[in-house]
């Protein structure tokens, strides 16, 4: 309650006053700390993401535990290679921590976008209120379990549960709260950011996307249509960055539809606790429904239903799970090729040139992420350049938990990850009149 929110920010703000001024060594052997009692709970978090949200329990372990230690250990390496000042002229520039910070993390990635944003407050010397997502809150239980035990000193890390309205917007407009750091849906982090607005707070926001995968002529079509499904339907599809949207040559279109099928077909779906499940169920009965819904607007609007569809797999009577989806012959202005369904589902668009494949790419509210394929990295690079996205993949990289990520457009603003992260966190002062 707002109440529970009062109370957090008035003992986050009190910690800032001692905790903003510790030393650089200080705060690094504190993240130390953390990233230590991280890994001794670490099957314990995995397994509160399966519980939680549906997460197999081997991505679990293997990409949503380990992005939050992965994340933690970029900031300790951006933190101990951070200068906080430098010397211009006769004035010195330096960079201070913002003040006490409100972060509100969503459901899908719930590890990565906690310690995101967490690592980077704490390195800066800023103390925090979290919300964790109200439909997957365990692991952020967990997480303040972590913090305690690192000896994390009093009101620095605050924990509040609760939904959006009484707790994410209380928080946004607290009078004492500095800076906001969102991730999630568009529509809630317009709300955020209006609500913020009232005492012009610095807002941060990481939001929804639909990124297209543009499969130039001369890739690989089989390999490139293989891990352009693979990586829409990890995670169950439930990633702000998943490539929904494959944009292949038109003369190799239908070509493309077999590979992807026969990909999409291989797919086990299940209980997320057995061993050989792929794609566990998707986090709500909402989610299941809105997904169901925009399948069937699919079918409707006349994209050609290649695999999958409406209702749960043959082998599974309840649960949320959907069947693995694969649509062709979408045109740019179908609903399936615009909205961001977050579910496993896949759109494949034909393109004639690359200029209308760069323009299909582009023409989206959202700007998160773009991914090329291509045989040649200098072409990709080229084509890169002009995607408005906020992170472009060529050729399906591994993740580089030290790279900027955020996105252009309607998918937010601010970066996070790595040294880039601490950037939303500091003020920056100007103290002239030093001896140039």
């Amino acid at each position: 309650t707002k109440a529970d929110v009062d109370k957090a920010v008035a003992a986050a703000k009190a910690a800032f006053v001692t905790f903003s001024k510790t030393s650089h060594a200080d705060r690094i052997a504190l993240l130390k700390r953390i990233l230590d009692a991280y890994n001794a709970r670490f099957e314990d978090i995995a397994r509160a993401v399966s519980d939680d949200m549906g997460a197999p329990m081997s991505f679990a372990l293997e990409a949503q535990a380990w992005a939050g230690r992965a994340h933690m250990e970029a900031t300790i390496w951006a933190l101990e290679n951070y200068s906080f000042s430098e010397q211009r002229g006769a004035t010195m520039v330096v960079k201070e921590p913002i003040g006490v910070c409100a972060l509100i993390t969503p459901w899908n990635w719930p590890l990565n976008q906690i310690v995101c944003k967490v690592a980077p407050a704490i390195a800066a010397g800023c103390t925090v209120v979290l919300k964790p997502s109200e439909i997957a809150p365990i692991s952020g239980i967990i997480f303040a379990e972590v913090i305690e035990a690192a000896g994390t000193p009093k009101g620095v890390f605050n924990m509040v549960n609760g939904n959006g309205p009484d707790v994410g917007q209380v928080m946004a407009g607290h009078p004492d709260v500095d800076m906001v750091s969102f991730t999630g849906s568009t529509r809630a982090g317009i709300i955020v950011a209006k609500t913020a607005a009232e005492t012009v707070k610095r807002v941060a926001q990481e939001l929804g996307g639909k990124s297209a995968n543009i499969i130039l002529p001369d890739a690989d079509l089989e390999t490139a249509v293989r891990k352009g499904v693979e990586g829409c339907f990890g995670n169950s599809g439930q990633s702000c960055d998943a490539p929904t949207r494959m944009l292949v040559p038109a003369d190799r279109h239908d070509e493309a539809l077999l590979f992807a099928r026969d990909v999409a077909e291989a797919f086990i779906v299940g209980d997320p606790q057995a061993e050989d499940t792929v794609l566990g169920p998707v986090v709500s009965e909402i989610q299941f429904n809105k997904i169901q819904r925009l399948i069937e607007v699919g079918i409707e609007e006349g994209a050609l239903l290649v695999t999958g569809g409406p209702g749960r797999p043959e082998n599974l009577n309840r649960g949320y799970y959907v069947r693995p989806t694969i649509f062709g012959h979408v045109s740019p202005d179908m609903t399936i090729a615009r909205e961001e369904i977050f579910g496993p589902v896949l759109s494949i668009l034909p393109y004639e040139t690359e200029e209308q494949a760069i323009a299909i790419a582009n023409d989206t509210v959202y700007g998160l992420a773009a991914y090329i394929q291509s045989g040649d990295i200098e072409h990709a690079r080229k084509v890169a350049a002009r995607m408005r996205a906020g992170s472009v993949y060529l050729n399906y990289p591994e993740w580089d938990t030290f790279a900027p990520f955020g996105g252009y457009k309607q998918s937010g603003n601010g970066r996070e990850a790595g040294r880039f992260g601490l950037k939303d966190f500091m003020e920056v002062k100007a103290i002239s009149g030093l001896p140039a």
